[in-house]
């Protein structure tokens, strides 16, 4: 048997430059194993196994041979850290049998960090040595593991919001920026406001729904831009002339200053409006108007007919049929206004900002108002308030961008919780605050499924927002099939089946869940299934409803989602899918050397099936990944049906009275053994923010967020 070489990487360090940002960054290895190949233009090198991601402090194997080299490249969650570097492995062994067989050295990286690695070199396979890579090519169903070992991060498009053809979207001013509607500074330090992509306009995220003018960008000549202008007869344009200015000023357009010495920028003759000369051709036709003051008194106009309207239809339901609000065998008639009204938005419609056509001061009817779903937070009348101080960090059971989760124990009852602890400035900077809301929403909703991870109430301080969970110690499913690689059928089958009553249940009440994965199935206690972790939940889909956002985890993202189609819950079929394939086969279906390659090979690539699947499995799985939406199991058929599930007893499944085949050790109520290291050795402590720039934070944004859930047991019993 050939050498090969037992490596890992243990450490990563950015230049010393660069080390305030290592904490933010979420370091990950990525291992692209490439073979030397003669072609008539010379040696080339070429990828013929999957990407591996090794996690920190573990080890994997590579088989040396002439010419094969290992690329490394560290990344990020944010994709903004890509530092690579190349080792010939023939180079690495000859280094290790210099060592006595074992190397550990810095291995640079450009264009910034470096990667504490070690290697040991072997002869052939030993008891000690354990699965070496060749052992993996005789199993055509292990190439992929270590695909499975690199927790991977979700992704989501950042936030778009379309008003008047603008396309704005949440933007960090790095200099001094004005508001282009009231003129105003763009105050805060983070994502202060709104820049549109299409004419680069920047308005304050107040001045969103004052906006009047059409995006010069994408709506000149169009059809809406002329009625527009004809329906109120904007069409002022402006006299732009160069012009020397002798003091700082800034752009009324884009709202950054004018740079230069001379002739710095233009100036309109008329309305003395100062603008980059980039900028001349993206100014809307509103010379001498004041988009503010216009947007509000075309609000004030439309809330009045809107009002007469009501009043006459109102007036016509008398005249018709009697007093309003009475009909026959007593039942209550709404006017037909404001059933008119409150329909007008199809609820499967995603929310695409606002314009000013309606109110804009917010003086909404309260009858057409809908700020929760039916199922929202109850209130929070009578019930204690929660703190931070009432809660005694233990440790850290997992970090990311978003901020860190905690094992946690009120002090009074000595019960145990897991604490989420999210970062206003960045749920802010990444324009979350709605998801973040959703989450909360969903999680309240989760007490009435077995299989949904418990919320037992929210809280916040000025520089974080709290979810207080129930600790589920018995870890996630990626933790547990990086030791036995992949799960029996039987131990398959009953978290598939588990999973399948908490899908169902998001999805009877109109909410597509679209992140699911291993890495957020928990086990409890006694080792039934939890989702967790409910960011990336779109609420509203009913039946007929789609939604178009481009969000998930990229192995288990549906091809109907890359392709840039509306979508319903159908793509978490396919996303139970790769996740049931994963359990049984201990590899992902689709591979790719990077997102681009793992996305073509999910939108066309039919994943390999081993012969020793059974028929039942194989027929489910392909069953699932069925590329049209509608014919898709889950969809398409009853799944809980399928021969593979024929010996599940849904009824006692539900009710939680099937035995888990597998149950998690665990010592006490606090025991974190289930958890990754990684994260355990690190100091439970919040993240310290900058003050100036929590001072900036519009706390405003999280209103209505703190609540205690009367549907499980009270956190602060006193």
């Amino acid at each position: 048997m050939s050498p090969f070489l037992r490596i890992g990487f243990s450490k990563f360090e950015m230049d010393p430059g660069l080390a305030y940002l290592e904490e933010v960054l979420n370091p990950y290895c990525a291992v692209y194993m490439k073979e030397a190949i003669d072609t008539e233009t010379g040696q080339v090198h070429k990828q013929k196994k999957p990407t591996m991601y090794p996690p920190w402090n573990t080890t994997f194997d590579a088989h040396v041979h002439r010419g094969r080299i290992m690329h490394v490249m560290v990344k990020d969650r944010t994709a903004e850290l890509k530092s690579e570097s190349t080792v010939a492995l023939d180079s690495l062994a000859t280094r290790c049998k210099k060592e006595n067989g074992k190397l550990e050295i810095w291995l640079e990286l450009k264009p910034q960090g470096r990667l504490l690695m070690e290697a040991k070199y072997y002869l052939e396979k030993s008891d000690a040595a354990g699965q070496s890579e060749g052992d993996q090519e005789s199993e055509p169903e292990r190439e992929g593991l270590f695909a499975l070992h690199q927790r991977r991060g979700a992704i989501k498009q950042a936030k778009v919001h379309v008003v008047k053809c603008h396309e704005f979207s949440a933007t960090f001013f790095p200099q001094p920026t004005f508001c282009s509607v009231c003129k105003e500074f763009v105050w805060g330090l983070n994502k202060q406001g709104y820049q549109c992509r299409e004419c680069n306009a920047a308005i304050h995220k107040k001045c969103i729904d004052k906006v009047i003018a059409k995006c010069t960008g994408s709506a000149i000549n169009s059809k809406e831009t002329m009625i527009h202008k004809e329906r109120f007869k904007i069409d002022m344009p402006h006299r732009f002339k160069v012009y020397n200015y002798k003091s700082p000023t800034f752009c009324e357009h884009c709202g950054t200053l004018l740079w230069g010495l001379a002739k710095q920028g233009l100036k309109c003759e008329e309305c003395c409006m100062n603008v980059h000369h980039k900028c001349q051709k993206k100014v809307a036709n509103l010379c001498g108007v004041n988009q503010k003051l216009m947007a509000e008194a075309l609000a004030i106009i439309e809330s009045k007919q809107q009002a007469k309207s009501t009043r006459d239809t109102d007036t016509e339901i008398i005249g018709r049929e009697g007093p309003v609000g009475v009909g026959q065998q007593g039942v209550v008639r709404a006017p037909s206004g404001l059933v008119t009204a409150a329909t007008a938005t199809p609820a499967n419609k995603e929310p695409q900002g606002v314009s000013w056509d309606g109110p804009a001061d917010g003086s909404i009817p309260e009858a057409l108002t809908h700020e929760e779903p039916l199922y929202a937070v109850p209130k929070k009348d009578h019930h204690p308030k929660v703190t931070v101080d009432d809660f005694v960090l233990h440790k850290m059971l997992g970090k990311g961008s978003f901020g860190k989760v905690f094992l946690a124990e009120l002090k009074k009852s000595g019960q145990f919780y897991a604490v989420k602890a999210l970062k206003k400035d960045v749920v802010l900077m990444d324009d979350d605050v709605e998801c973040t809301m959703v989450e909360r929403r969903v999680l309240s909703l989760a007490w009435e499924n077995p299989f949904l991870t418990h919320l037992h109430c929210t809280f916040q301080t000025k520089e974080n927002l709290f979810f207080v969970m129930e600790y589920l110690n018995g870890g996630d499913l990626m933790f547990h099939i990086q030791f036995c690689h992949k799960f029996d059928v039987h131990r398959t089958t009953f978290y598939a089946a588990e999973i399948i009553c908490g899908l169902q249940f998001l999805h009877s009440k109109g909410i597509i869940y679209r992140d699911l994965k291993l890495d957020n199935v928990l086990l409890d206690s006694e080792g039934h299934i939890k989702i967790a972790d409910f960011g990336m939940c779109k609420e509203n889909m009913q039946e007929e409803s789609r939604t178009s956002t481009f969000c998930g985890t990229p192995d288990y993202i549906a091809p109907e989602i890359l392709l840039g189609q509306k979508y319903n819950s159908s793509v978490d079929w396919w996303s139970f899918g790769v996740l049931l394939y994963e359990m049984l086969i201990g590899q992902s279906p689709f591979h790719g050397s990077d997102e681009e390659q793992l996305f073509q090979s999910i939108r066309t690539d039919n994943p390999a099936y081993p012969r020793w699947l059974t028929k039942d499995a194989k027929d489910i799985l392909i069953k699932l990944f069925v590329r049209e939406p509608e014919e898709r199991l889950g969809v398409k058929g009853n799944i809980r049906q399928h021969n593979f599930f024929s010996s599940t007893d849904w009824t006692a499944l539900e009710q939680r009275k099937v035995a888990p085949p597998f149950r998690p050790t665990i010592t006490s109520p606090s025991d974190c053994s289930n958890f990754d290291k990684e994260f355990i050795n690190e100091k439970p402590r919040l993240s310290c923010a900058d003050r100036t720039l929590i001072n900036s934070v519009d706390q405003t944004m999280f209103r209505n967020f703190s609540f205690v859930n009367p549907g499980t047991t009270r956190v602060a019993a006193r």
